[in-house]
């Protein structure tokens, strides 16, 4: 089993090359997200390397191998059916469960895991919206768009929340924007760089273009 530091940083890599329009981390993005320094970076990316777990030229992007790929999905797995677990049986808030879940994914066995994943009914997404990889580590489908690129009248469910910073996740609480919950854009305002919209029965409420695009949707009609 890899310790928990390569755990960390394989899934850190999986995660920013899917982000990215190149399809590859970089050594700032790991040292941004990780909060170490980009020679600890550059370092770890070495041990990857001789581990087969990355690949990528020495100053240029860093990708996860095949065998990468599999610790990663795995990684992700754990710590998103966690996160589940923390919301839906313990009842600890969305906002306050990711640090708990970066904790308990290394120690959970996986026939604990595999256990866990049989309780919660087999959840294909975490309370963010995040998808959950299953076993053999295929992840769900993804056909949604930012709820900035919306329109005045459209109309669509929420499917994620990009941004899951505590205080933006309290935001998107106290104004019904949780994955499963319908919306409608009321107004666009590209002067303002601002939009509003409606969740579910609540009051309308405005947002600037920035926020509405870490809100990702599923149209009706797509």
């Amino acid at each position: 089993m890899a310790s928990s530091t390569v755990q960390d940083y394989v899934k850190a890599i999986f995660l920013l090359q899917e982000d990215s329009p190149t399809g590859e981390a970089t050594v700032a993005g790991l040292a941004a997200t990780l909060g170490v320094t980009k020679g600890s970076v550059t370092a770890m990316v070495r041990r990857l390397r001789e581990a087969g777990l990355a690949e990528g030229e020495r100053y240029g992007g860093i990708r996860t191998t095949r065998k990468g790929r599999a610790l990663a999905l795995d990684m992700i797995r754990r710590h998103r059916l966690i996160e589940v677990f923390l919301v839906e049986v313990l009842g600890l808030d969305w906002s306050e469960v990711h640090d708990e879940a970066e904790r308990l994914e290394h120690a959970v066995s996986r026939k604990v895991l595999d256990r866990l994943d049989d309780f919660l009914g087999r959840p294909e997404i975490d309370p963010h919206g995040d998808p959950i990889p299953d076993a053999r580590g295929r992840m769900p489908g993804d056909e949604t768009v930012p709820l900035a690129s919306l329109a005045p009248g459209d109309r669509a469910s929420v499917a994620r929340i990009v941004d899951q910073s505590a205080s933006f996740l309290d935001f998107a609480a106290s104004n019904g924007l949780r994955p499963g919950r319908r919306v409608v854009v009321v107004e666009v305002t590209p002067a303002a760089q601002t939009m509003t919209v409606r969740a579910g029965r609540g009051a309308p409420f405005s947002l600037s273009l920035a926020a509405a695009g870490e809100v990702l949707v599923a149209p009706d009609g797509r």
